[in-house]
């Protein structure tokens, strides 16, 4: 393909470098004698739990390709590059279902020579093997929360074509020792989420192969012991590294600063937890079997109540909440958005952050310090420009 160069910025330094790409990085080198500019470069932000995005349900089954492939375009717009589509608690034939459908759709894709297909990483199955208690289980449907099962993991493996690459559960079941061990022999990334377990089971998770935290902080009970619980021990769990949904409604500023203190910024991810009504109009949806409502201060709540549904969240908003609410540097929210995800997700070539031999994933903005506010100005998908403000 065509080698391209791009020019800026990086966060955290007043140096301009010159990235050169083609479908991998080949150089990066600091200019010694460049014009003045404001526009900053990034490797391409990762999203490692979005359930649904301008207006497309992932776990429908039924999601038309072309619609999927829209949601993922307009994503773009927002700096994501690499992604995992999520799916919650449901019946294994929804599932098995939505799983071959989103791996048909990324297959189609790939042989369009679309980018929208190398943007799907792959899967993250959020569930069903959780809490079925009411606060931890969050909005996830209760008559479908089921104990951790390795022969309904291979039936989902053969659903996405070995594309499941995480999976949140929850370490309360007597059977999820050995399910994590299972995943991790796999080389899928085990989370612990949703859960009410103690903090021994917690950290027999993680002595298991466990290796994140699902959106610490949230599918919790209302009310905990002030100074021993599942988030204290994930919190103090070395092992485990915790995604968080900045989006100033699902997490107050004491409890995000004061975690990603304690996991520190090298152990913290930001993830969006988005879903379908993400950038679109306030009002009435439909999450499969769950009515919700998108509203007008941005959250999406069980339709006639106040239980959280998933986030409107875009990336580029959550990395600014994040220097806004969390008090991290610009440098530490890229990070959190792009190498620490890599990281976390196993996301393959995208470990190293701007450096020669990764994937050609960039990202160009401007950052508005006052307003910590970052405006996508271009993205890049393995050196191919899927959007340009400009």
């Amino acid at each position: 393909m065509m080698k391209t160069t791009r020019h800026g910025k990086t966060a955290g330094s007043d140096a301009v470098v010159e990235v050169r790409l083609d479908d991998l990085i080949t150089g990066v080198d600091e200019l010694v004698a460049p014009h003045p500019t404001e526009e900053y470069i990034a490797p391409g932000f990762i999203d490692l739990q979005v359930n649904g995005f301008a207006g497309v349900d992932y776990n429908d089954p039924a999601a038309p390709h072309e619609a999927i492939a829209k949601s993922i375009r307009t994503m773009f717009t927002t700096g994501v590059t690499r992604l995992l589509p999520t799916l919650i608690t449901g019946s294994e034939e929804r599932i098995t279902g939505a799983l071959k459908n989103l791996t048909s759709a990324k297959r189609e894709f790939e042989r369009a020579g679309l980018p929208e297909g190398a943007a799907i990483e792959g899967f993250h199955v959020e569930g069903p093997h959780i809490s079925p208690e009411d606060g931890p289980r969050g909005a996830h449907p209760r008559e479908h929360v089921r104990p951790p099962d390795v022969e309904e993991l291979k039936r989902w493996l053969e659903a996405a074509e070995g594309l499941v690459k995480l999976v949140t559960v929850s370490p309360e079941w007597p059977e999820t020792p050995r399910y994590v061990e299972e995943l991790t022999r796999r080389g899928i990334v085990a989370s612990v989420g949703h859960t009410r377990a103690t903090p021994e089971e917690v950290r027999a998770a993680a002595a298991a192969g466990a290796t994140m935290s699902t959106h610490l902080g949230n599918g919790a009970h209302a009310v905990l012991p002030k100074t021993s619980s599942y988030i204290w021990a994930q919190l103090a769990e070395d092992r485990l590294t915790a995604s968080f949904i900045v989006d100033g409604i699902h997490l107050p500023a004491n409890f995000l600063k004061s975690s990603i203190r304690a996991k520190g910024v090298e152990r913290s991810v930001l993830v969006t937890d988005a879903v379908m009504p993400a950038m679109c109009a306030p009002g009435p949806y439909e999450l499969g079997q769950v009515a919700v409502e998108l509203r007008s201060d941005g959250s999406v709540v069980l339709r006639g109540g106040t239980r959280l549904a998933g986030s409107a969240l875009r990336m580029d908003y959550a990395i600014g909440n994040a220097v806004r609410l969390g008090e991290v540097s610009l440098r530490d929210a890229i990070v959190m958005a792009t190498v620490n995800a890599a990281r976390a997700g196993r996301i393959q070539g995208r470990h190293r952050g701007l450096n020669p031999g990764q994937k050609g994933d960039l990202v160009r903005y401007r950052w508005d310090e006052d307003a910590k506010k970052l405006t996508v100005i271009e993205t890049l998908v393995g050196g191919v420009s899927v959007y340009n403000r400009d």
